[in-house]
């Protein structure tokens, strides 16, 4: 990513999305294990916040982090 610290967004075309599919549909993690390991550990903040839930519904405007990225839900 050219801007480190800048937020992506990415469209999912729906109003929600669960947390554990929004960082795979993002790029953000490739795998469903990857994605179980890293929310369960506390590496995932959702509006700055730890959030160990996979199934957590995001809304548009919620900012998924892990590591370095944000991620914003948009439309």
């Amino acid at each position: 990513m050219s801007n480190p610290g800048a937020i992506e967004d990415v469209s999912i075309g729906g109003e929600s999305i669960r947390l554990g599919q929004f960082l795979k549909f993002a790029s953000v993690l490739d795998s469903g294990g990857d994605v179980k390991e890293a929310i369960i550990d506390g590496f995932v903040t959702v509006n700055g916040e730890v959030d160990r839930r996979r199934g957590r519904q995001l809304q548009i405007g919620d900012v998924v982090g892990f590591e370095e990225r944000r991620v914003r839900v948009a439309r």
